[in-house]
């Protein structure tokens, strides 16, 4: 029997930098059909927020950070996105797929629900742990998640949104984390360094740090439109 729960994708956007030569108006009027398909969506689903990584990553311009209980929204989210004269500028790098659950380390016996709080950053990044730590006994496991919440909850600006990707795609875990300031979230991640569980990490890259914005702000900065270049 299927125990409700959400599904959440993280889908990142790298424009053509030939776009940046079309005119003006062809460009506007790309962004604003972009626009007008994920604001649609955006009252469709739980959750439809957008971050831009504008000057800090090479790979990617921004992100969408879908949040839904029908999985079926985000392949129609995706056909609308597709309609836009923009996306046949747009690559998409990297897209992550996950749904909540409840944790085996916690009391909670119902998945719990990712509700975004509007911090001004989110961190996110997929998450592969060693085959090795499923092999150790649940009480160690327990043990190490134990000091590994106890460390999480002293960063109290952070908030975690941990969800599961087991076979549905090609990590274990999509880990996201709201903060006030990047850096908050390098020191909790330098402490965490240090913990048992720390150890029985395989891969926790490509890391992502978005800023959050409106989508039309996200795109406007592809082109740098309404920015005045002092002369």
């Amino acid at each position: 029997m299927r125990v409700a729960g959400q599904y959440v994708a993280y889908t990142f956007f790298k424009v053509d930098p030939a776009w940046r030569r079309l005119p003006i108006d062809e460009r506007r009027a790309g962004k604003d059909a972009f626009t007008e398909a994920v604001e649609d969506w955006a009252g469709r689903m739980a959750s439809l927020r957008t971050y831009s990584l504008a000057g800090v990553r090479p790979d990617a311009d921004f992100f969408l950070w879908k949040i839904t209980e029908r999985y079926d929204d985000l392949g129609e989210l995706g056909a609308a996105i597709n309609s836009t004269p923009l996306a046949g500028w747009l690559e998409t790098p990297y897209s992550y797929l996950a749904t909540t659950k409840a944790s085996e380390y916690t009391k909670a016996r119902k998945p719990r629900q990712v509700v975004p709080k509007g911090s001004p950053y989110l961190v996110v990044y997929p998450f592969v742990k060693l085959r090795s730590w499923y092999a150790l006994p649940h009480e160690d496991r327990q043990r190490a998640m134990d000091e590994h919440m106890r460390i999480g909850h002293e960063f109290a600006t952070i908030l975690n949104h941990t969800t599961y990707s087991f076979g549905i795609d090609d990590q274990e875990f999509m880990t996201a984390f709201e903060c006030e300031e990047p850096s908050d979230f390098m020191h909790l991640m330098r402490t965490l360094r240090e913990t048992e569980a720390s150890r029985y990490t395989e891969r926790d890259t490509p890391i992502f740090v978005g800023r959050a914005v409106e989508i039309r702000e996200a795109l406007d900065e592809l082109d740098g439109a309404g920015i005045s270049v002092a002369t």
